[in-house]
């Protein structure tokens, strides 16, 4: 419950906003464009205006579960299905992180093995990655919001290299608006909301926010500042390249930073991928720390060895994955998973919430 955490360990209300943002901007803002273009063409940038205008309906449902139980998702199982139910309907989700954890590190040392070093070893790199984050999580949840912080602030300036591409853009590509079917955009929609994921981590560190309603303001901003971002991406992708080019293009982001022109930089997408670094770590600390703290609340086990335990399961898993269907097949699964979390369960268990506050309103008079 929220009095379990102490006051000294919990965050300002603004802060929600880097948490929300950063785990919503993972790997899959360097090559999202390809996908949604497939489904939708060049009407797809409509789905992702769509897809993060239907994040903030989910979020005032999530804000509307955690304020009546004054918790986390864990004592939401509890106060709807009973403490013993509750704690084994939360244990599947520290599996989800898991799947998030090596999902994130596993697609970002892919690309780093295509676009730089091709004999770079995978364990070794997750070892010293993974390593990275136990320490930042081992600080506690302020000091994982502090890195999520610096993963917005540190790399802000990389939305500024998309102008580059504005001199060999078109914008007449996007053109006839609205030529395909609502189908067809509520399709793209949906594989637009699977980039969008992470925003449900707020179900677990929602009792770590001093004043957690004056955090909504900022949650709502993070999800909107995401949507905007990926917009611009989108808008900027298509009119960089011609439908038939982009289908040729795994990482549409890092083509187009093959442009970028700078006296000191030859090969801006190096630094672009080096900087991801910055931003995929957080989202590494956060899924871990979500994972560790789902297994303190439920087994009892301290959240220093769940870390540990967690990480090494990260490390074994993660040598299984070498070619790149297996890391699609992954991927898809957890996506399928955290659309269904989202949009069917979260939905489902706000109903229920509602329900039984009424009951024990009722019960109580």
């Amino acid at each position: 419950m929220e009095h379990l955490v102490p006051e000294k360990a919990k965050i300002s209300p603004f802060l929600v906003f880097f948490l929300v943002h950063t785990i919503q901007l993972g790997i899959g803002v360097l090559g999202f464009q390809r996908i949604i273009a497939l489904t939708a063409g060049y009407d797809a940038w409509i789905s992702v205006i769509l897809a993060g205008l239907s994040i903030h309906v989910i979020l005032y449902m999530m804000y509307k579960i955690l304020g009546t139980v004054k918790g986390d998702l864990i004592s939401a199982h509890s106060y709807v299905f009973g403490d013993k139910l509750g704690r084994i309907l939360s244990l599947p989700f520290v599996l989800y992180f898991l799947c998030v954890a090596i999902i994130l590190l596993r697609s970002f040392i892919e690309v780093v093995q295509v676009w730089m070093f091709q004999d770079m070893s995978t364990f070794w790199y997750s070892f010293v990655f993974c390593l990275l984050a136990v320490y930042i999580v081992f600080g506690g949840f302020r000091t994982v919001t502090g890195v999520a912080f610096f993963g917005v602030v540190l790399p802000f300036y990389l939305i500024f290299t998309f102008f580059f591409a504005f001199p060999y853009s078109d914008f007449r590509n996007l053109l006839p608006i609205f030529d395909h079917s609502i189908s067809d955009l509520i399709k793209a929609a949906y594989q637009m909301s699977l980039t969008y994921l992470g925003y449900e981590t707020l179900l677990f560190f929602y009792p770590y926010i001093k004043d957690p309603e004056k955090s909504k303001k900022w949650a709502h901003l993070g999800v909107l500042y995401t949507t905007i971002l990926y917009t611009v991406i989108t808008i900027t992708t298509f009119s960089y390249f011609s439908e038939g080019q982009l289908q040729k293009n795994i990482w549409a982001t890092l083509t187009i930073w093959k442009v970028v022109e700078m006296p000191f930089v030859e090969r801006f997408e190096y630094i672009g991928i080096a900087n991801w670094n910055i931003i995929i770590l957080p989202n590494i600390c956060i899924a871990l720390w979500c994972g560790s703290r789902i297994l303190k609340r439920v087994t009892r086990l301290k959240q220093k060895h769940g870390v540990l335990l967690l990480s090494a399961v990260v490390l074994i898993l993660i040598n299984f994955l070498k070619t790149r269907e297996q890391i699609n097949t992954i991927l898809d699964y957890t996506g399928m998973v955290s659309f269904f979390l989202d949009y069917v369960y979260i939905p489902f268990l706000f109903v229920l919430v509602l329900i039984v506050k009424r009951v024990k309103k009722s019960e109580s008079s």
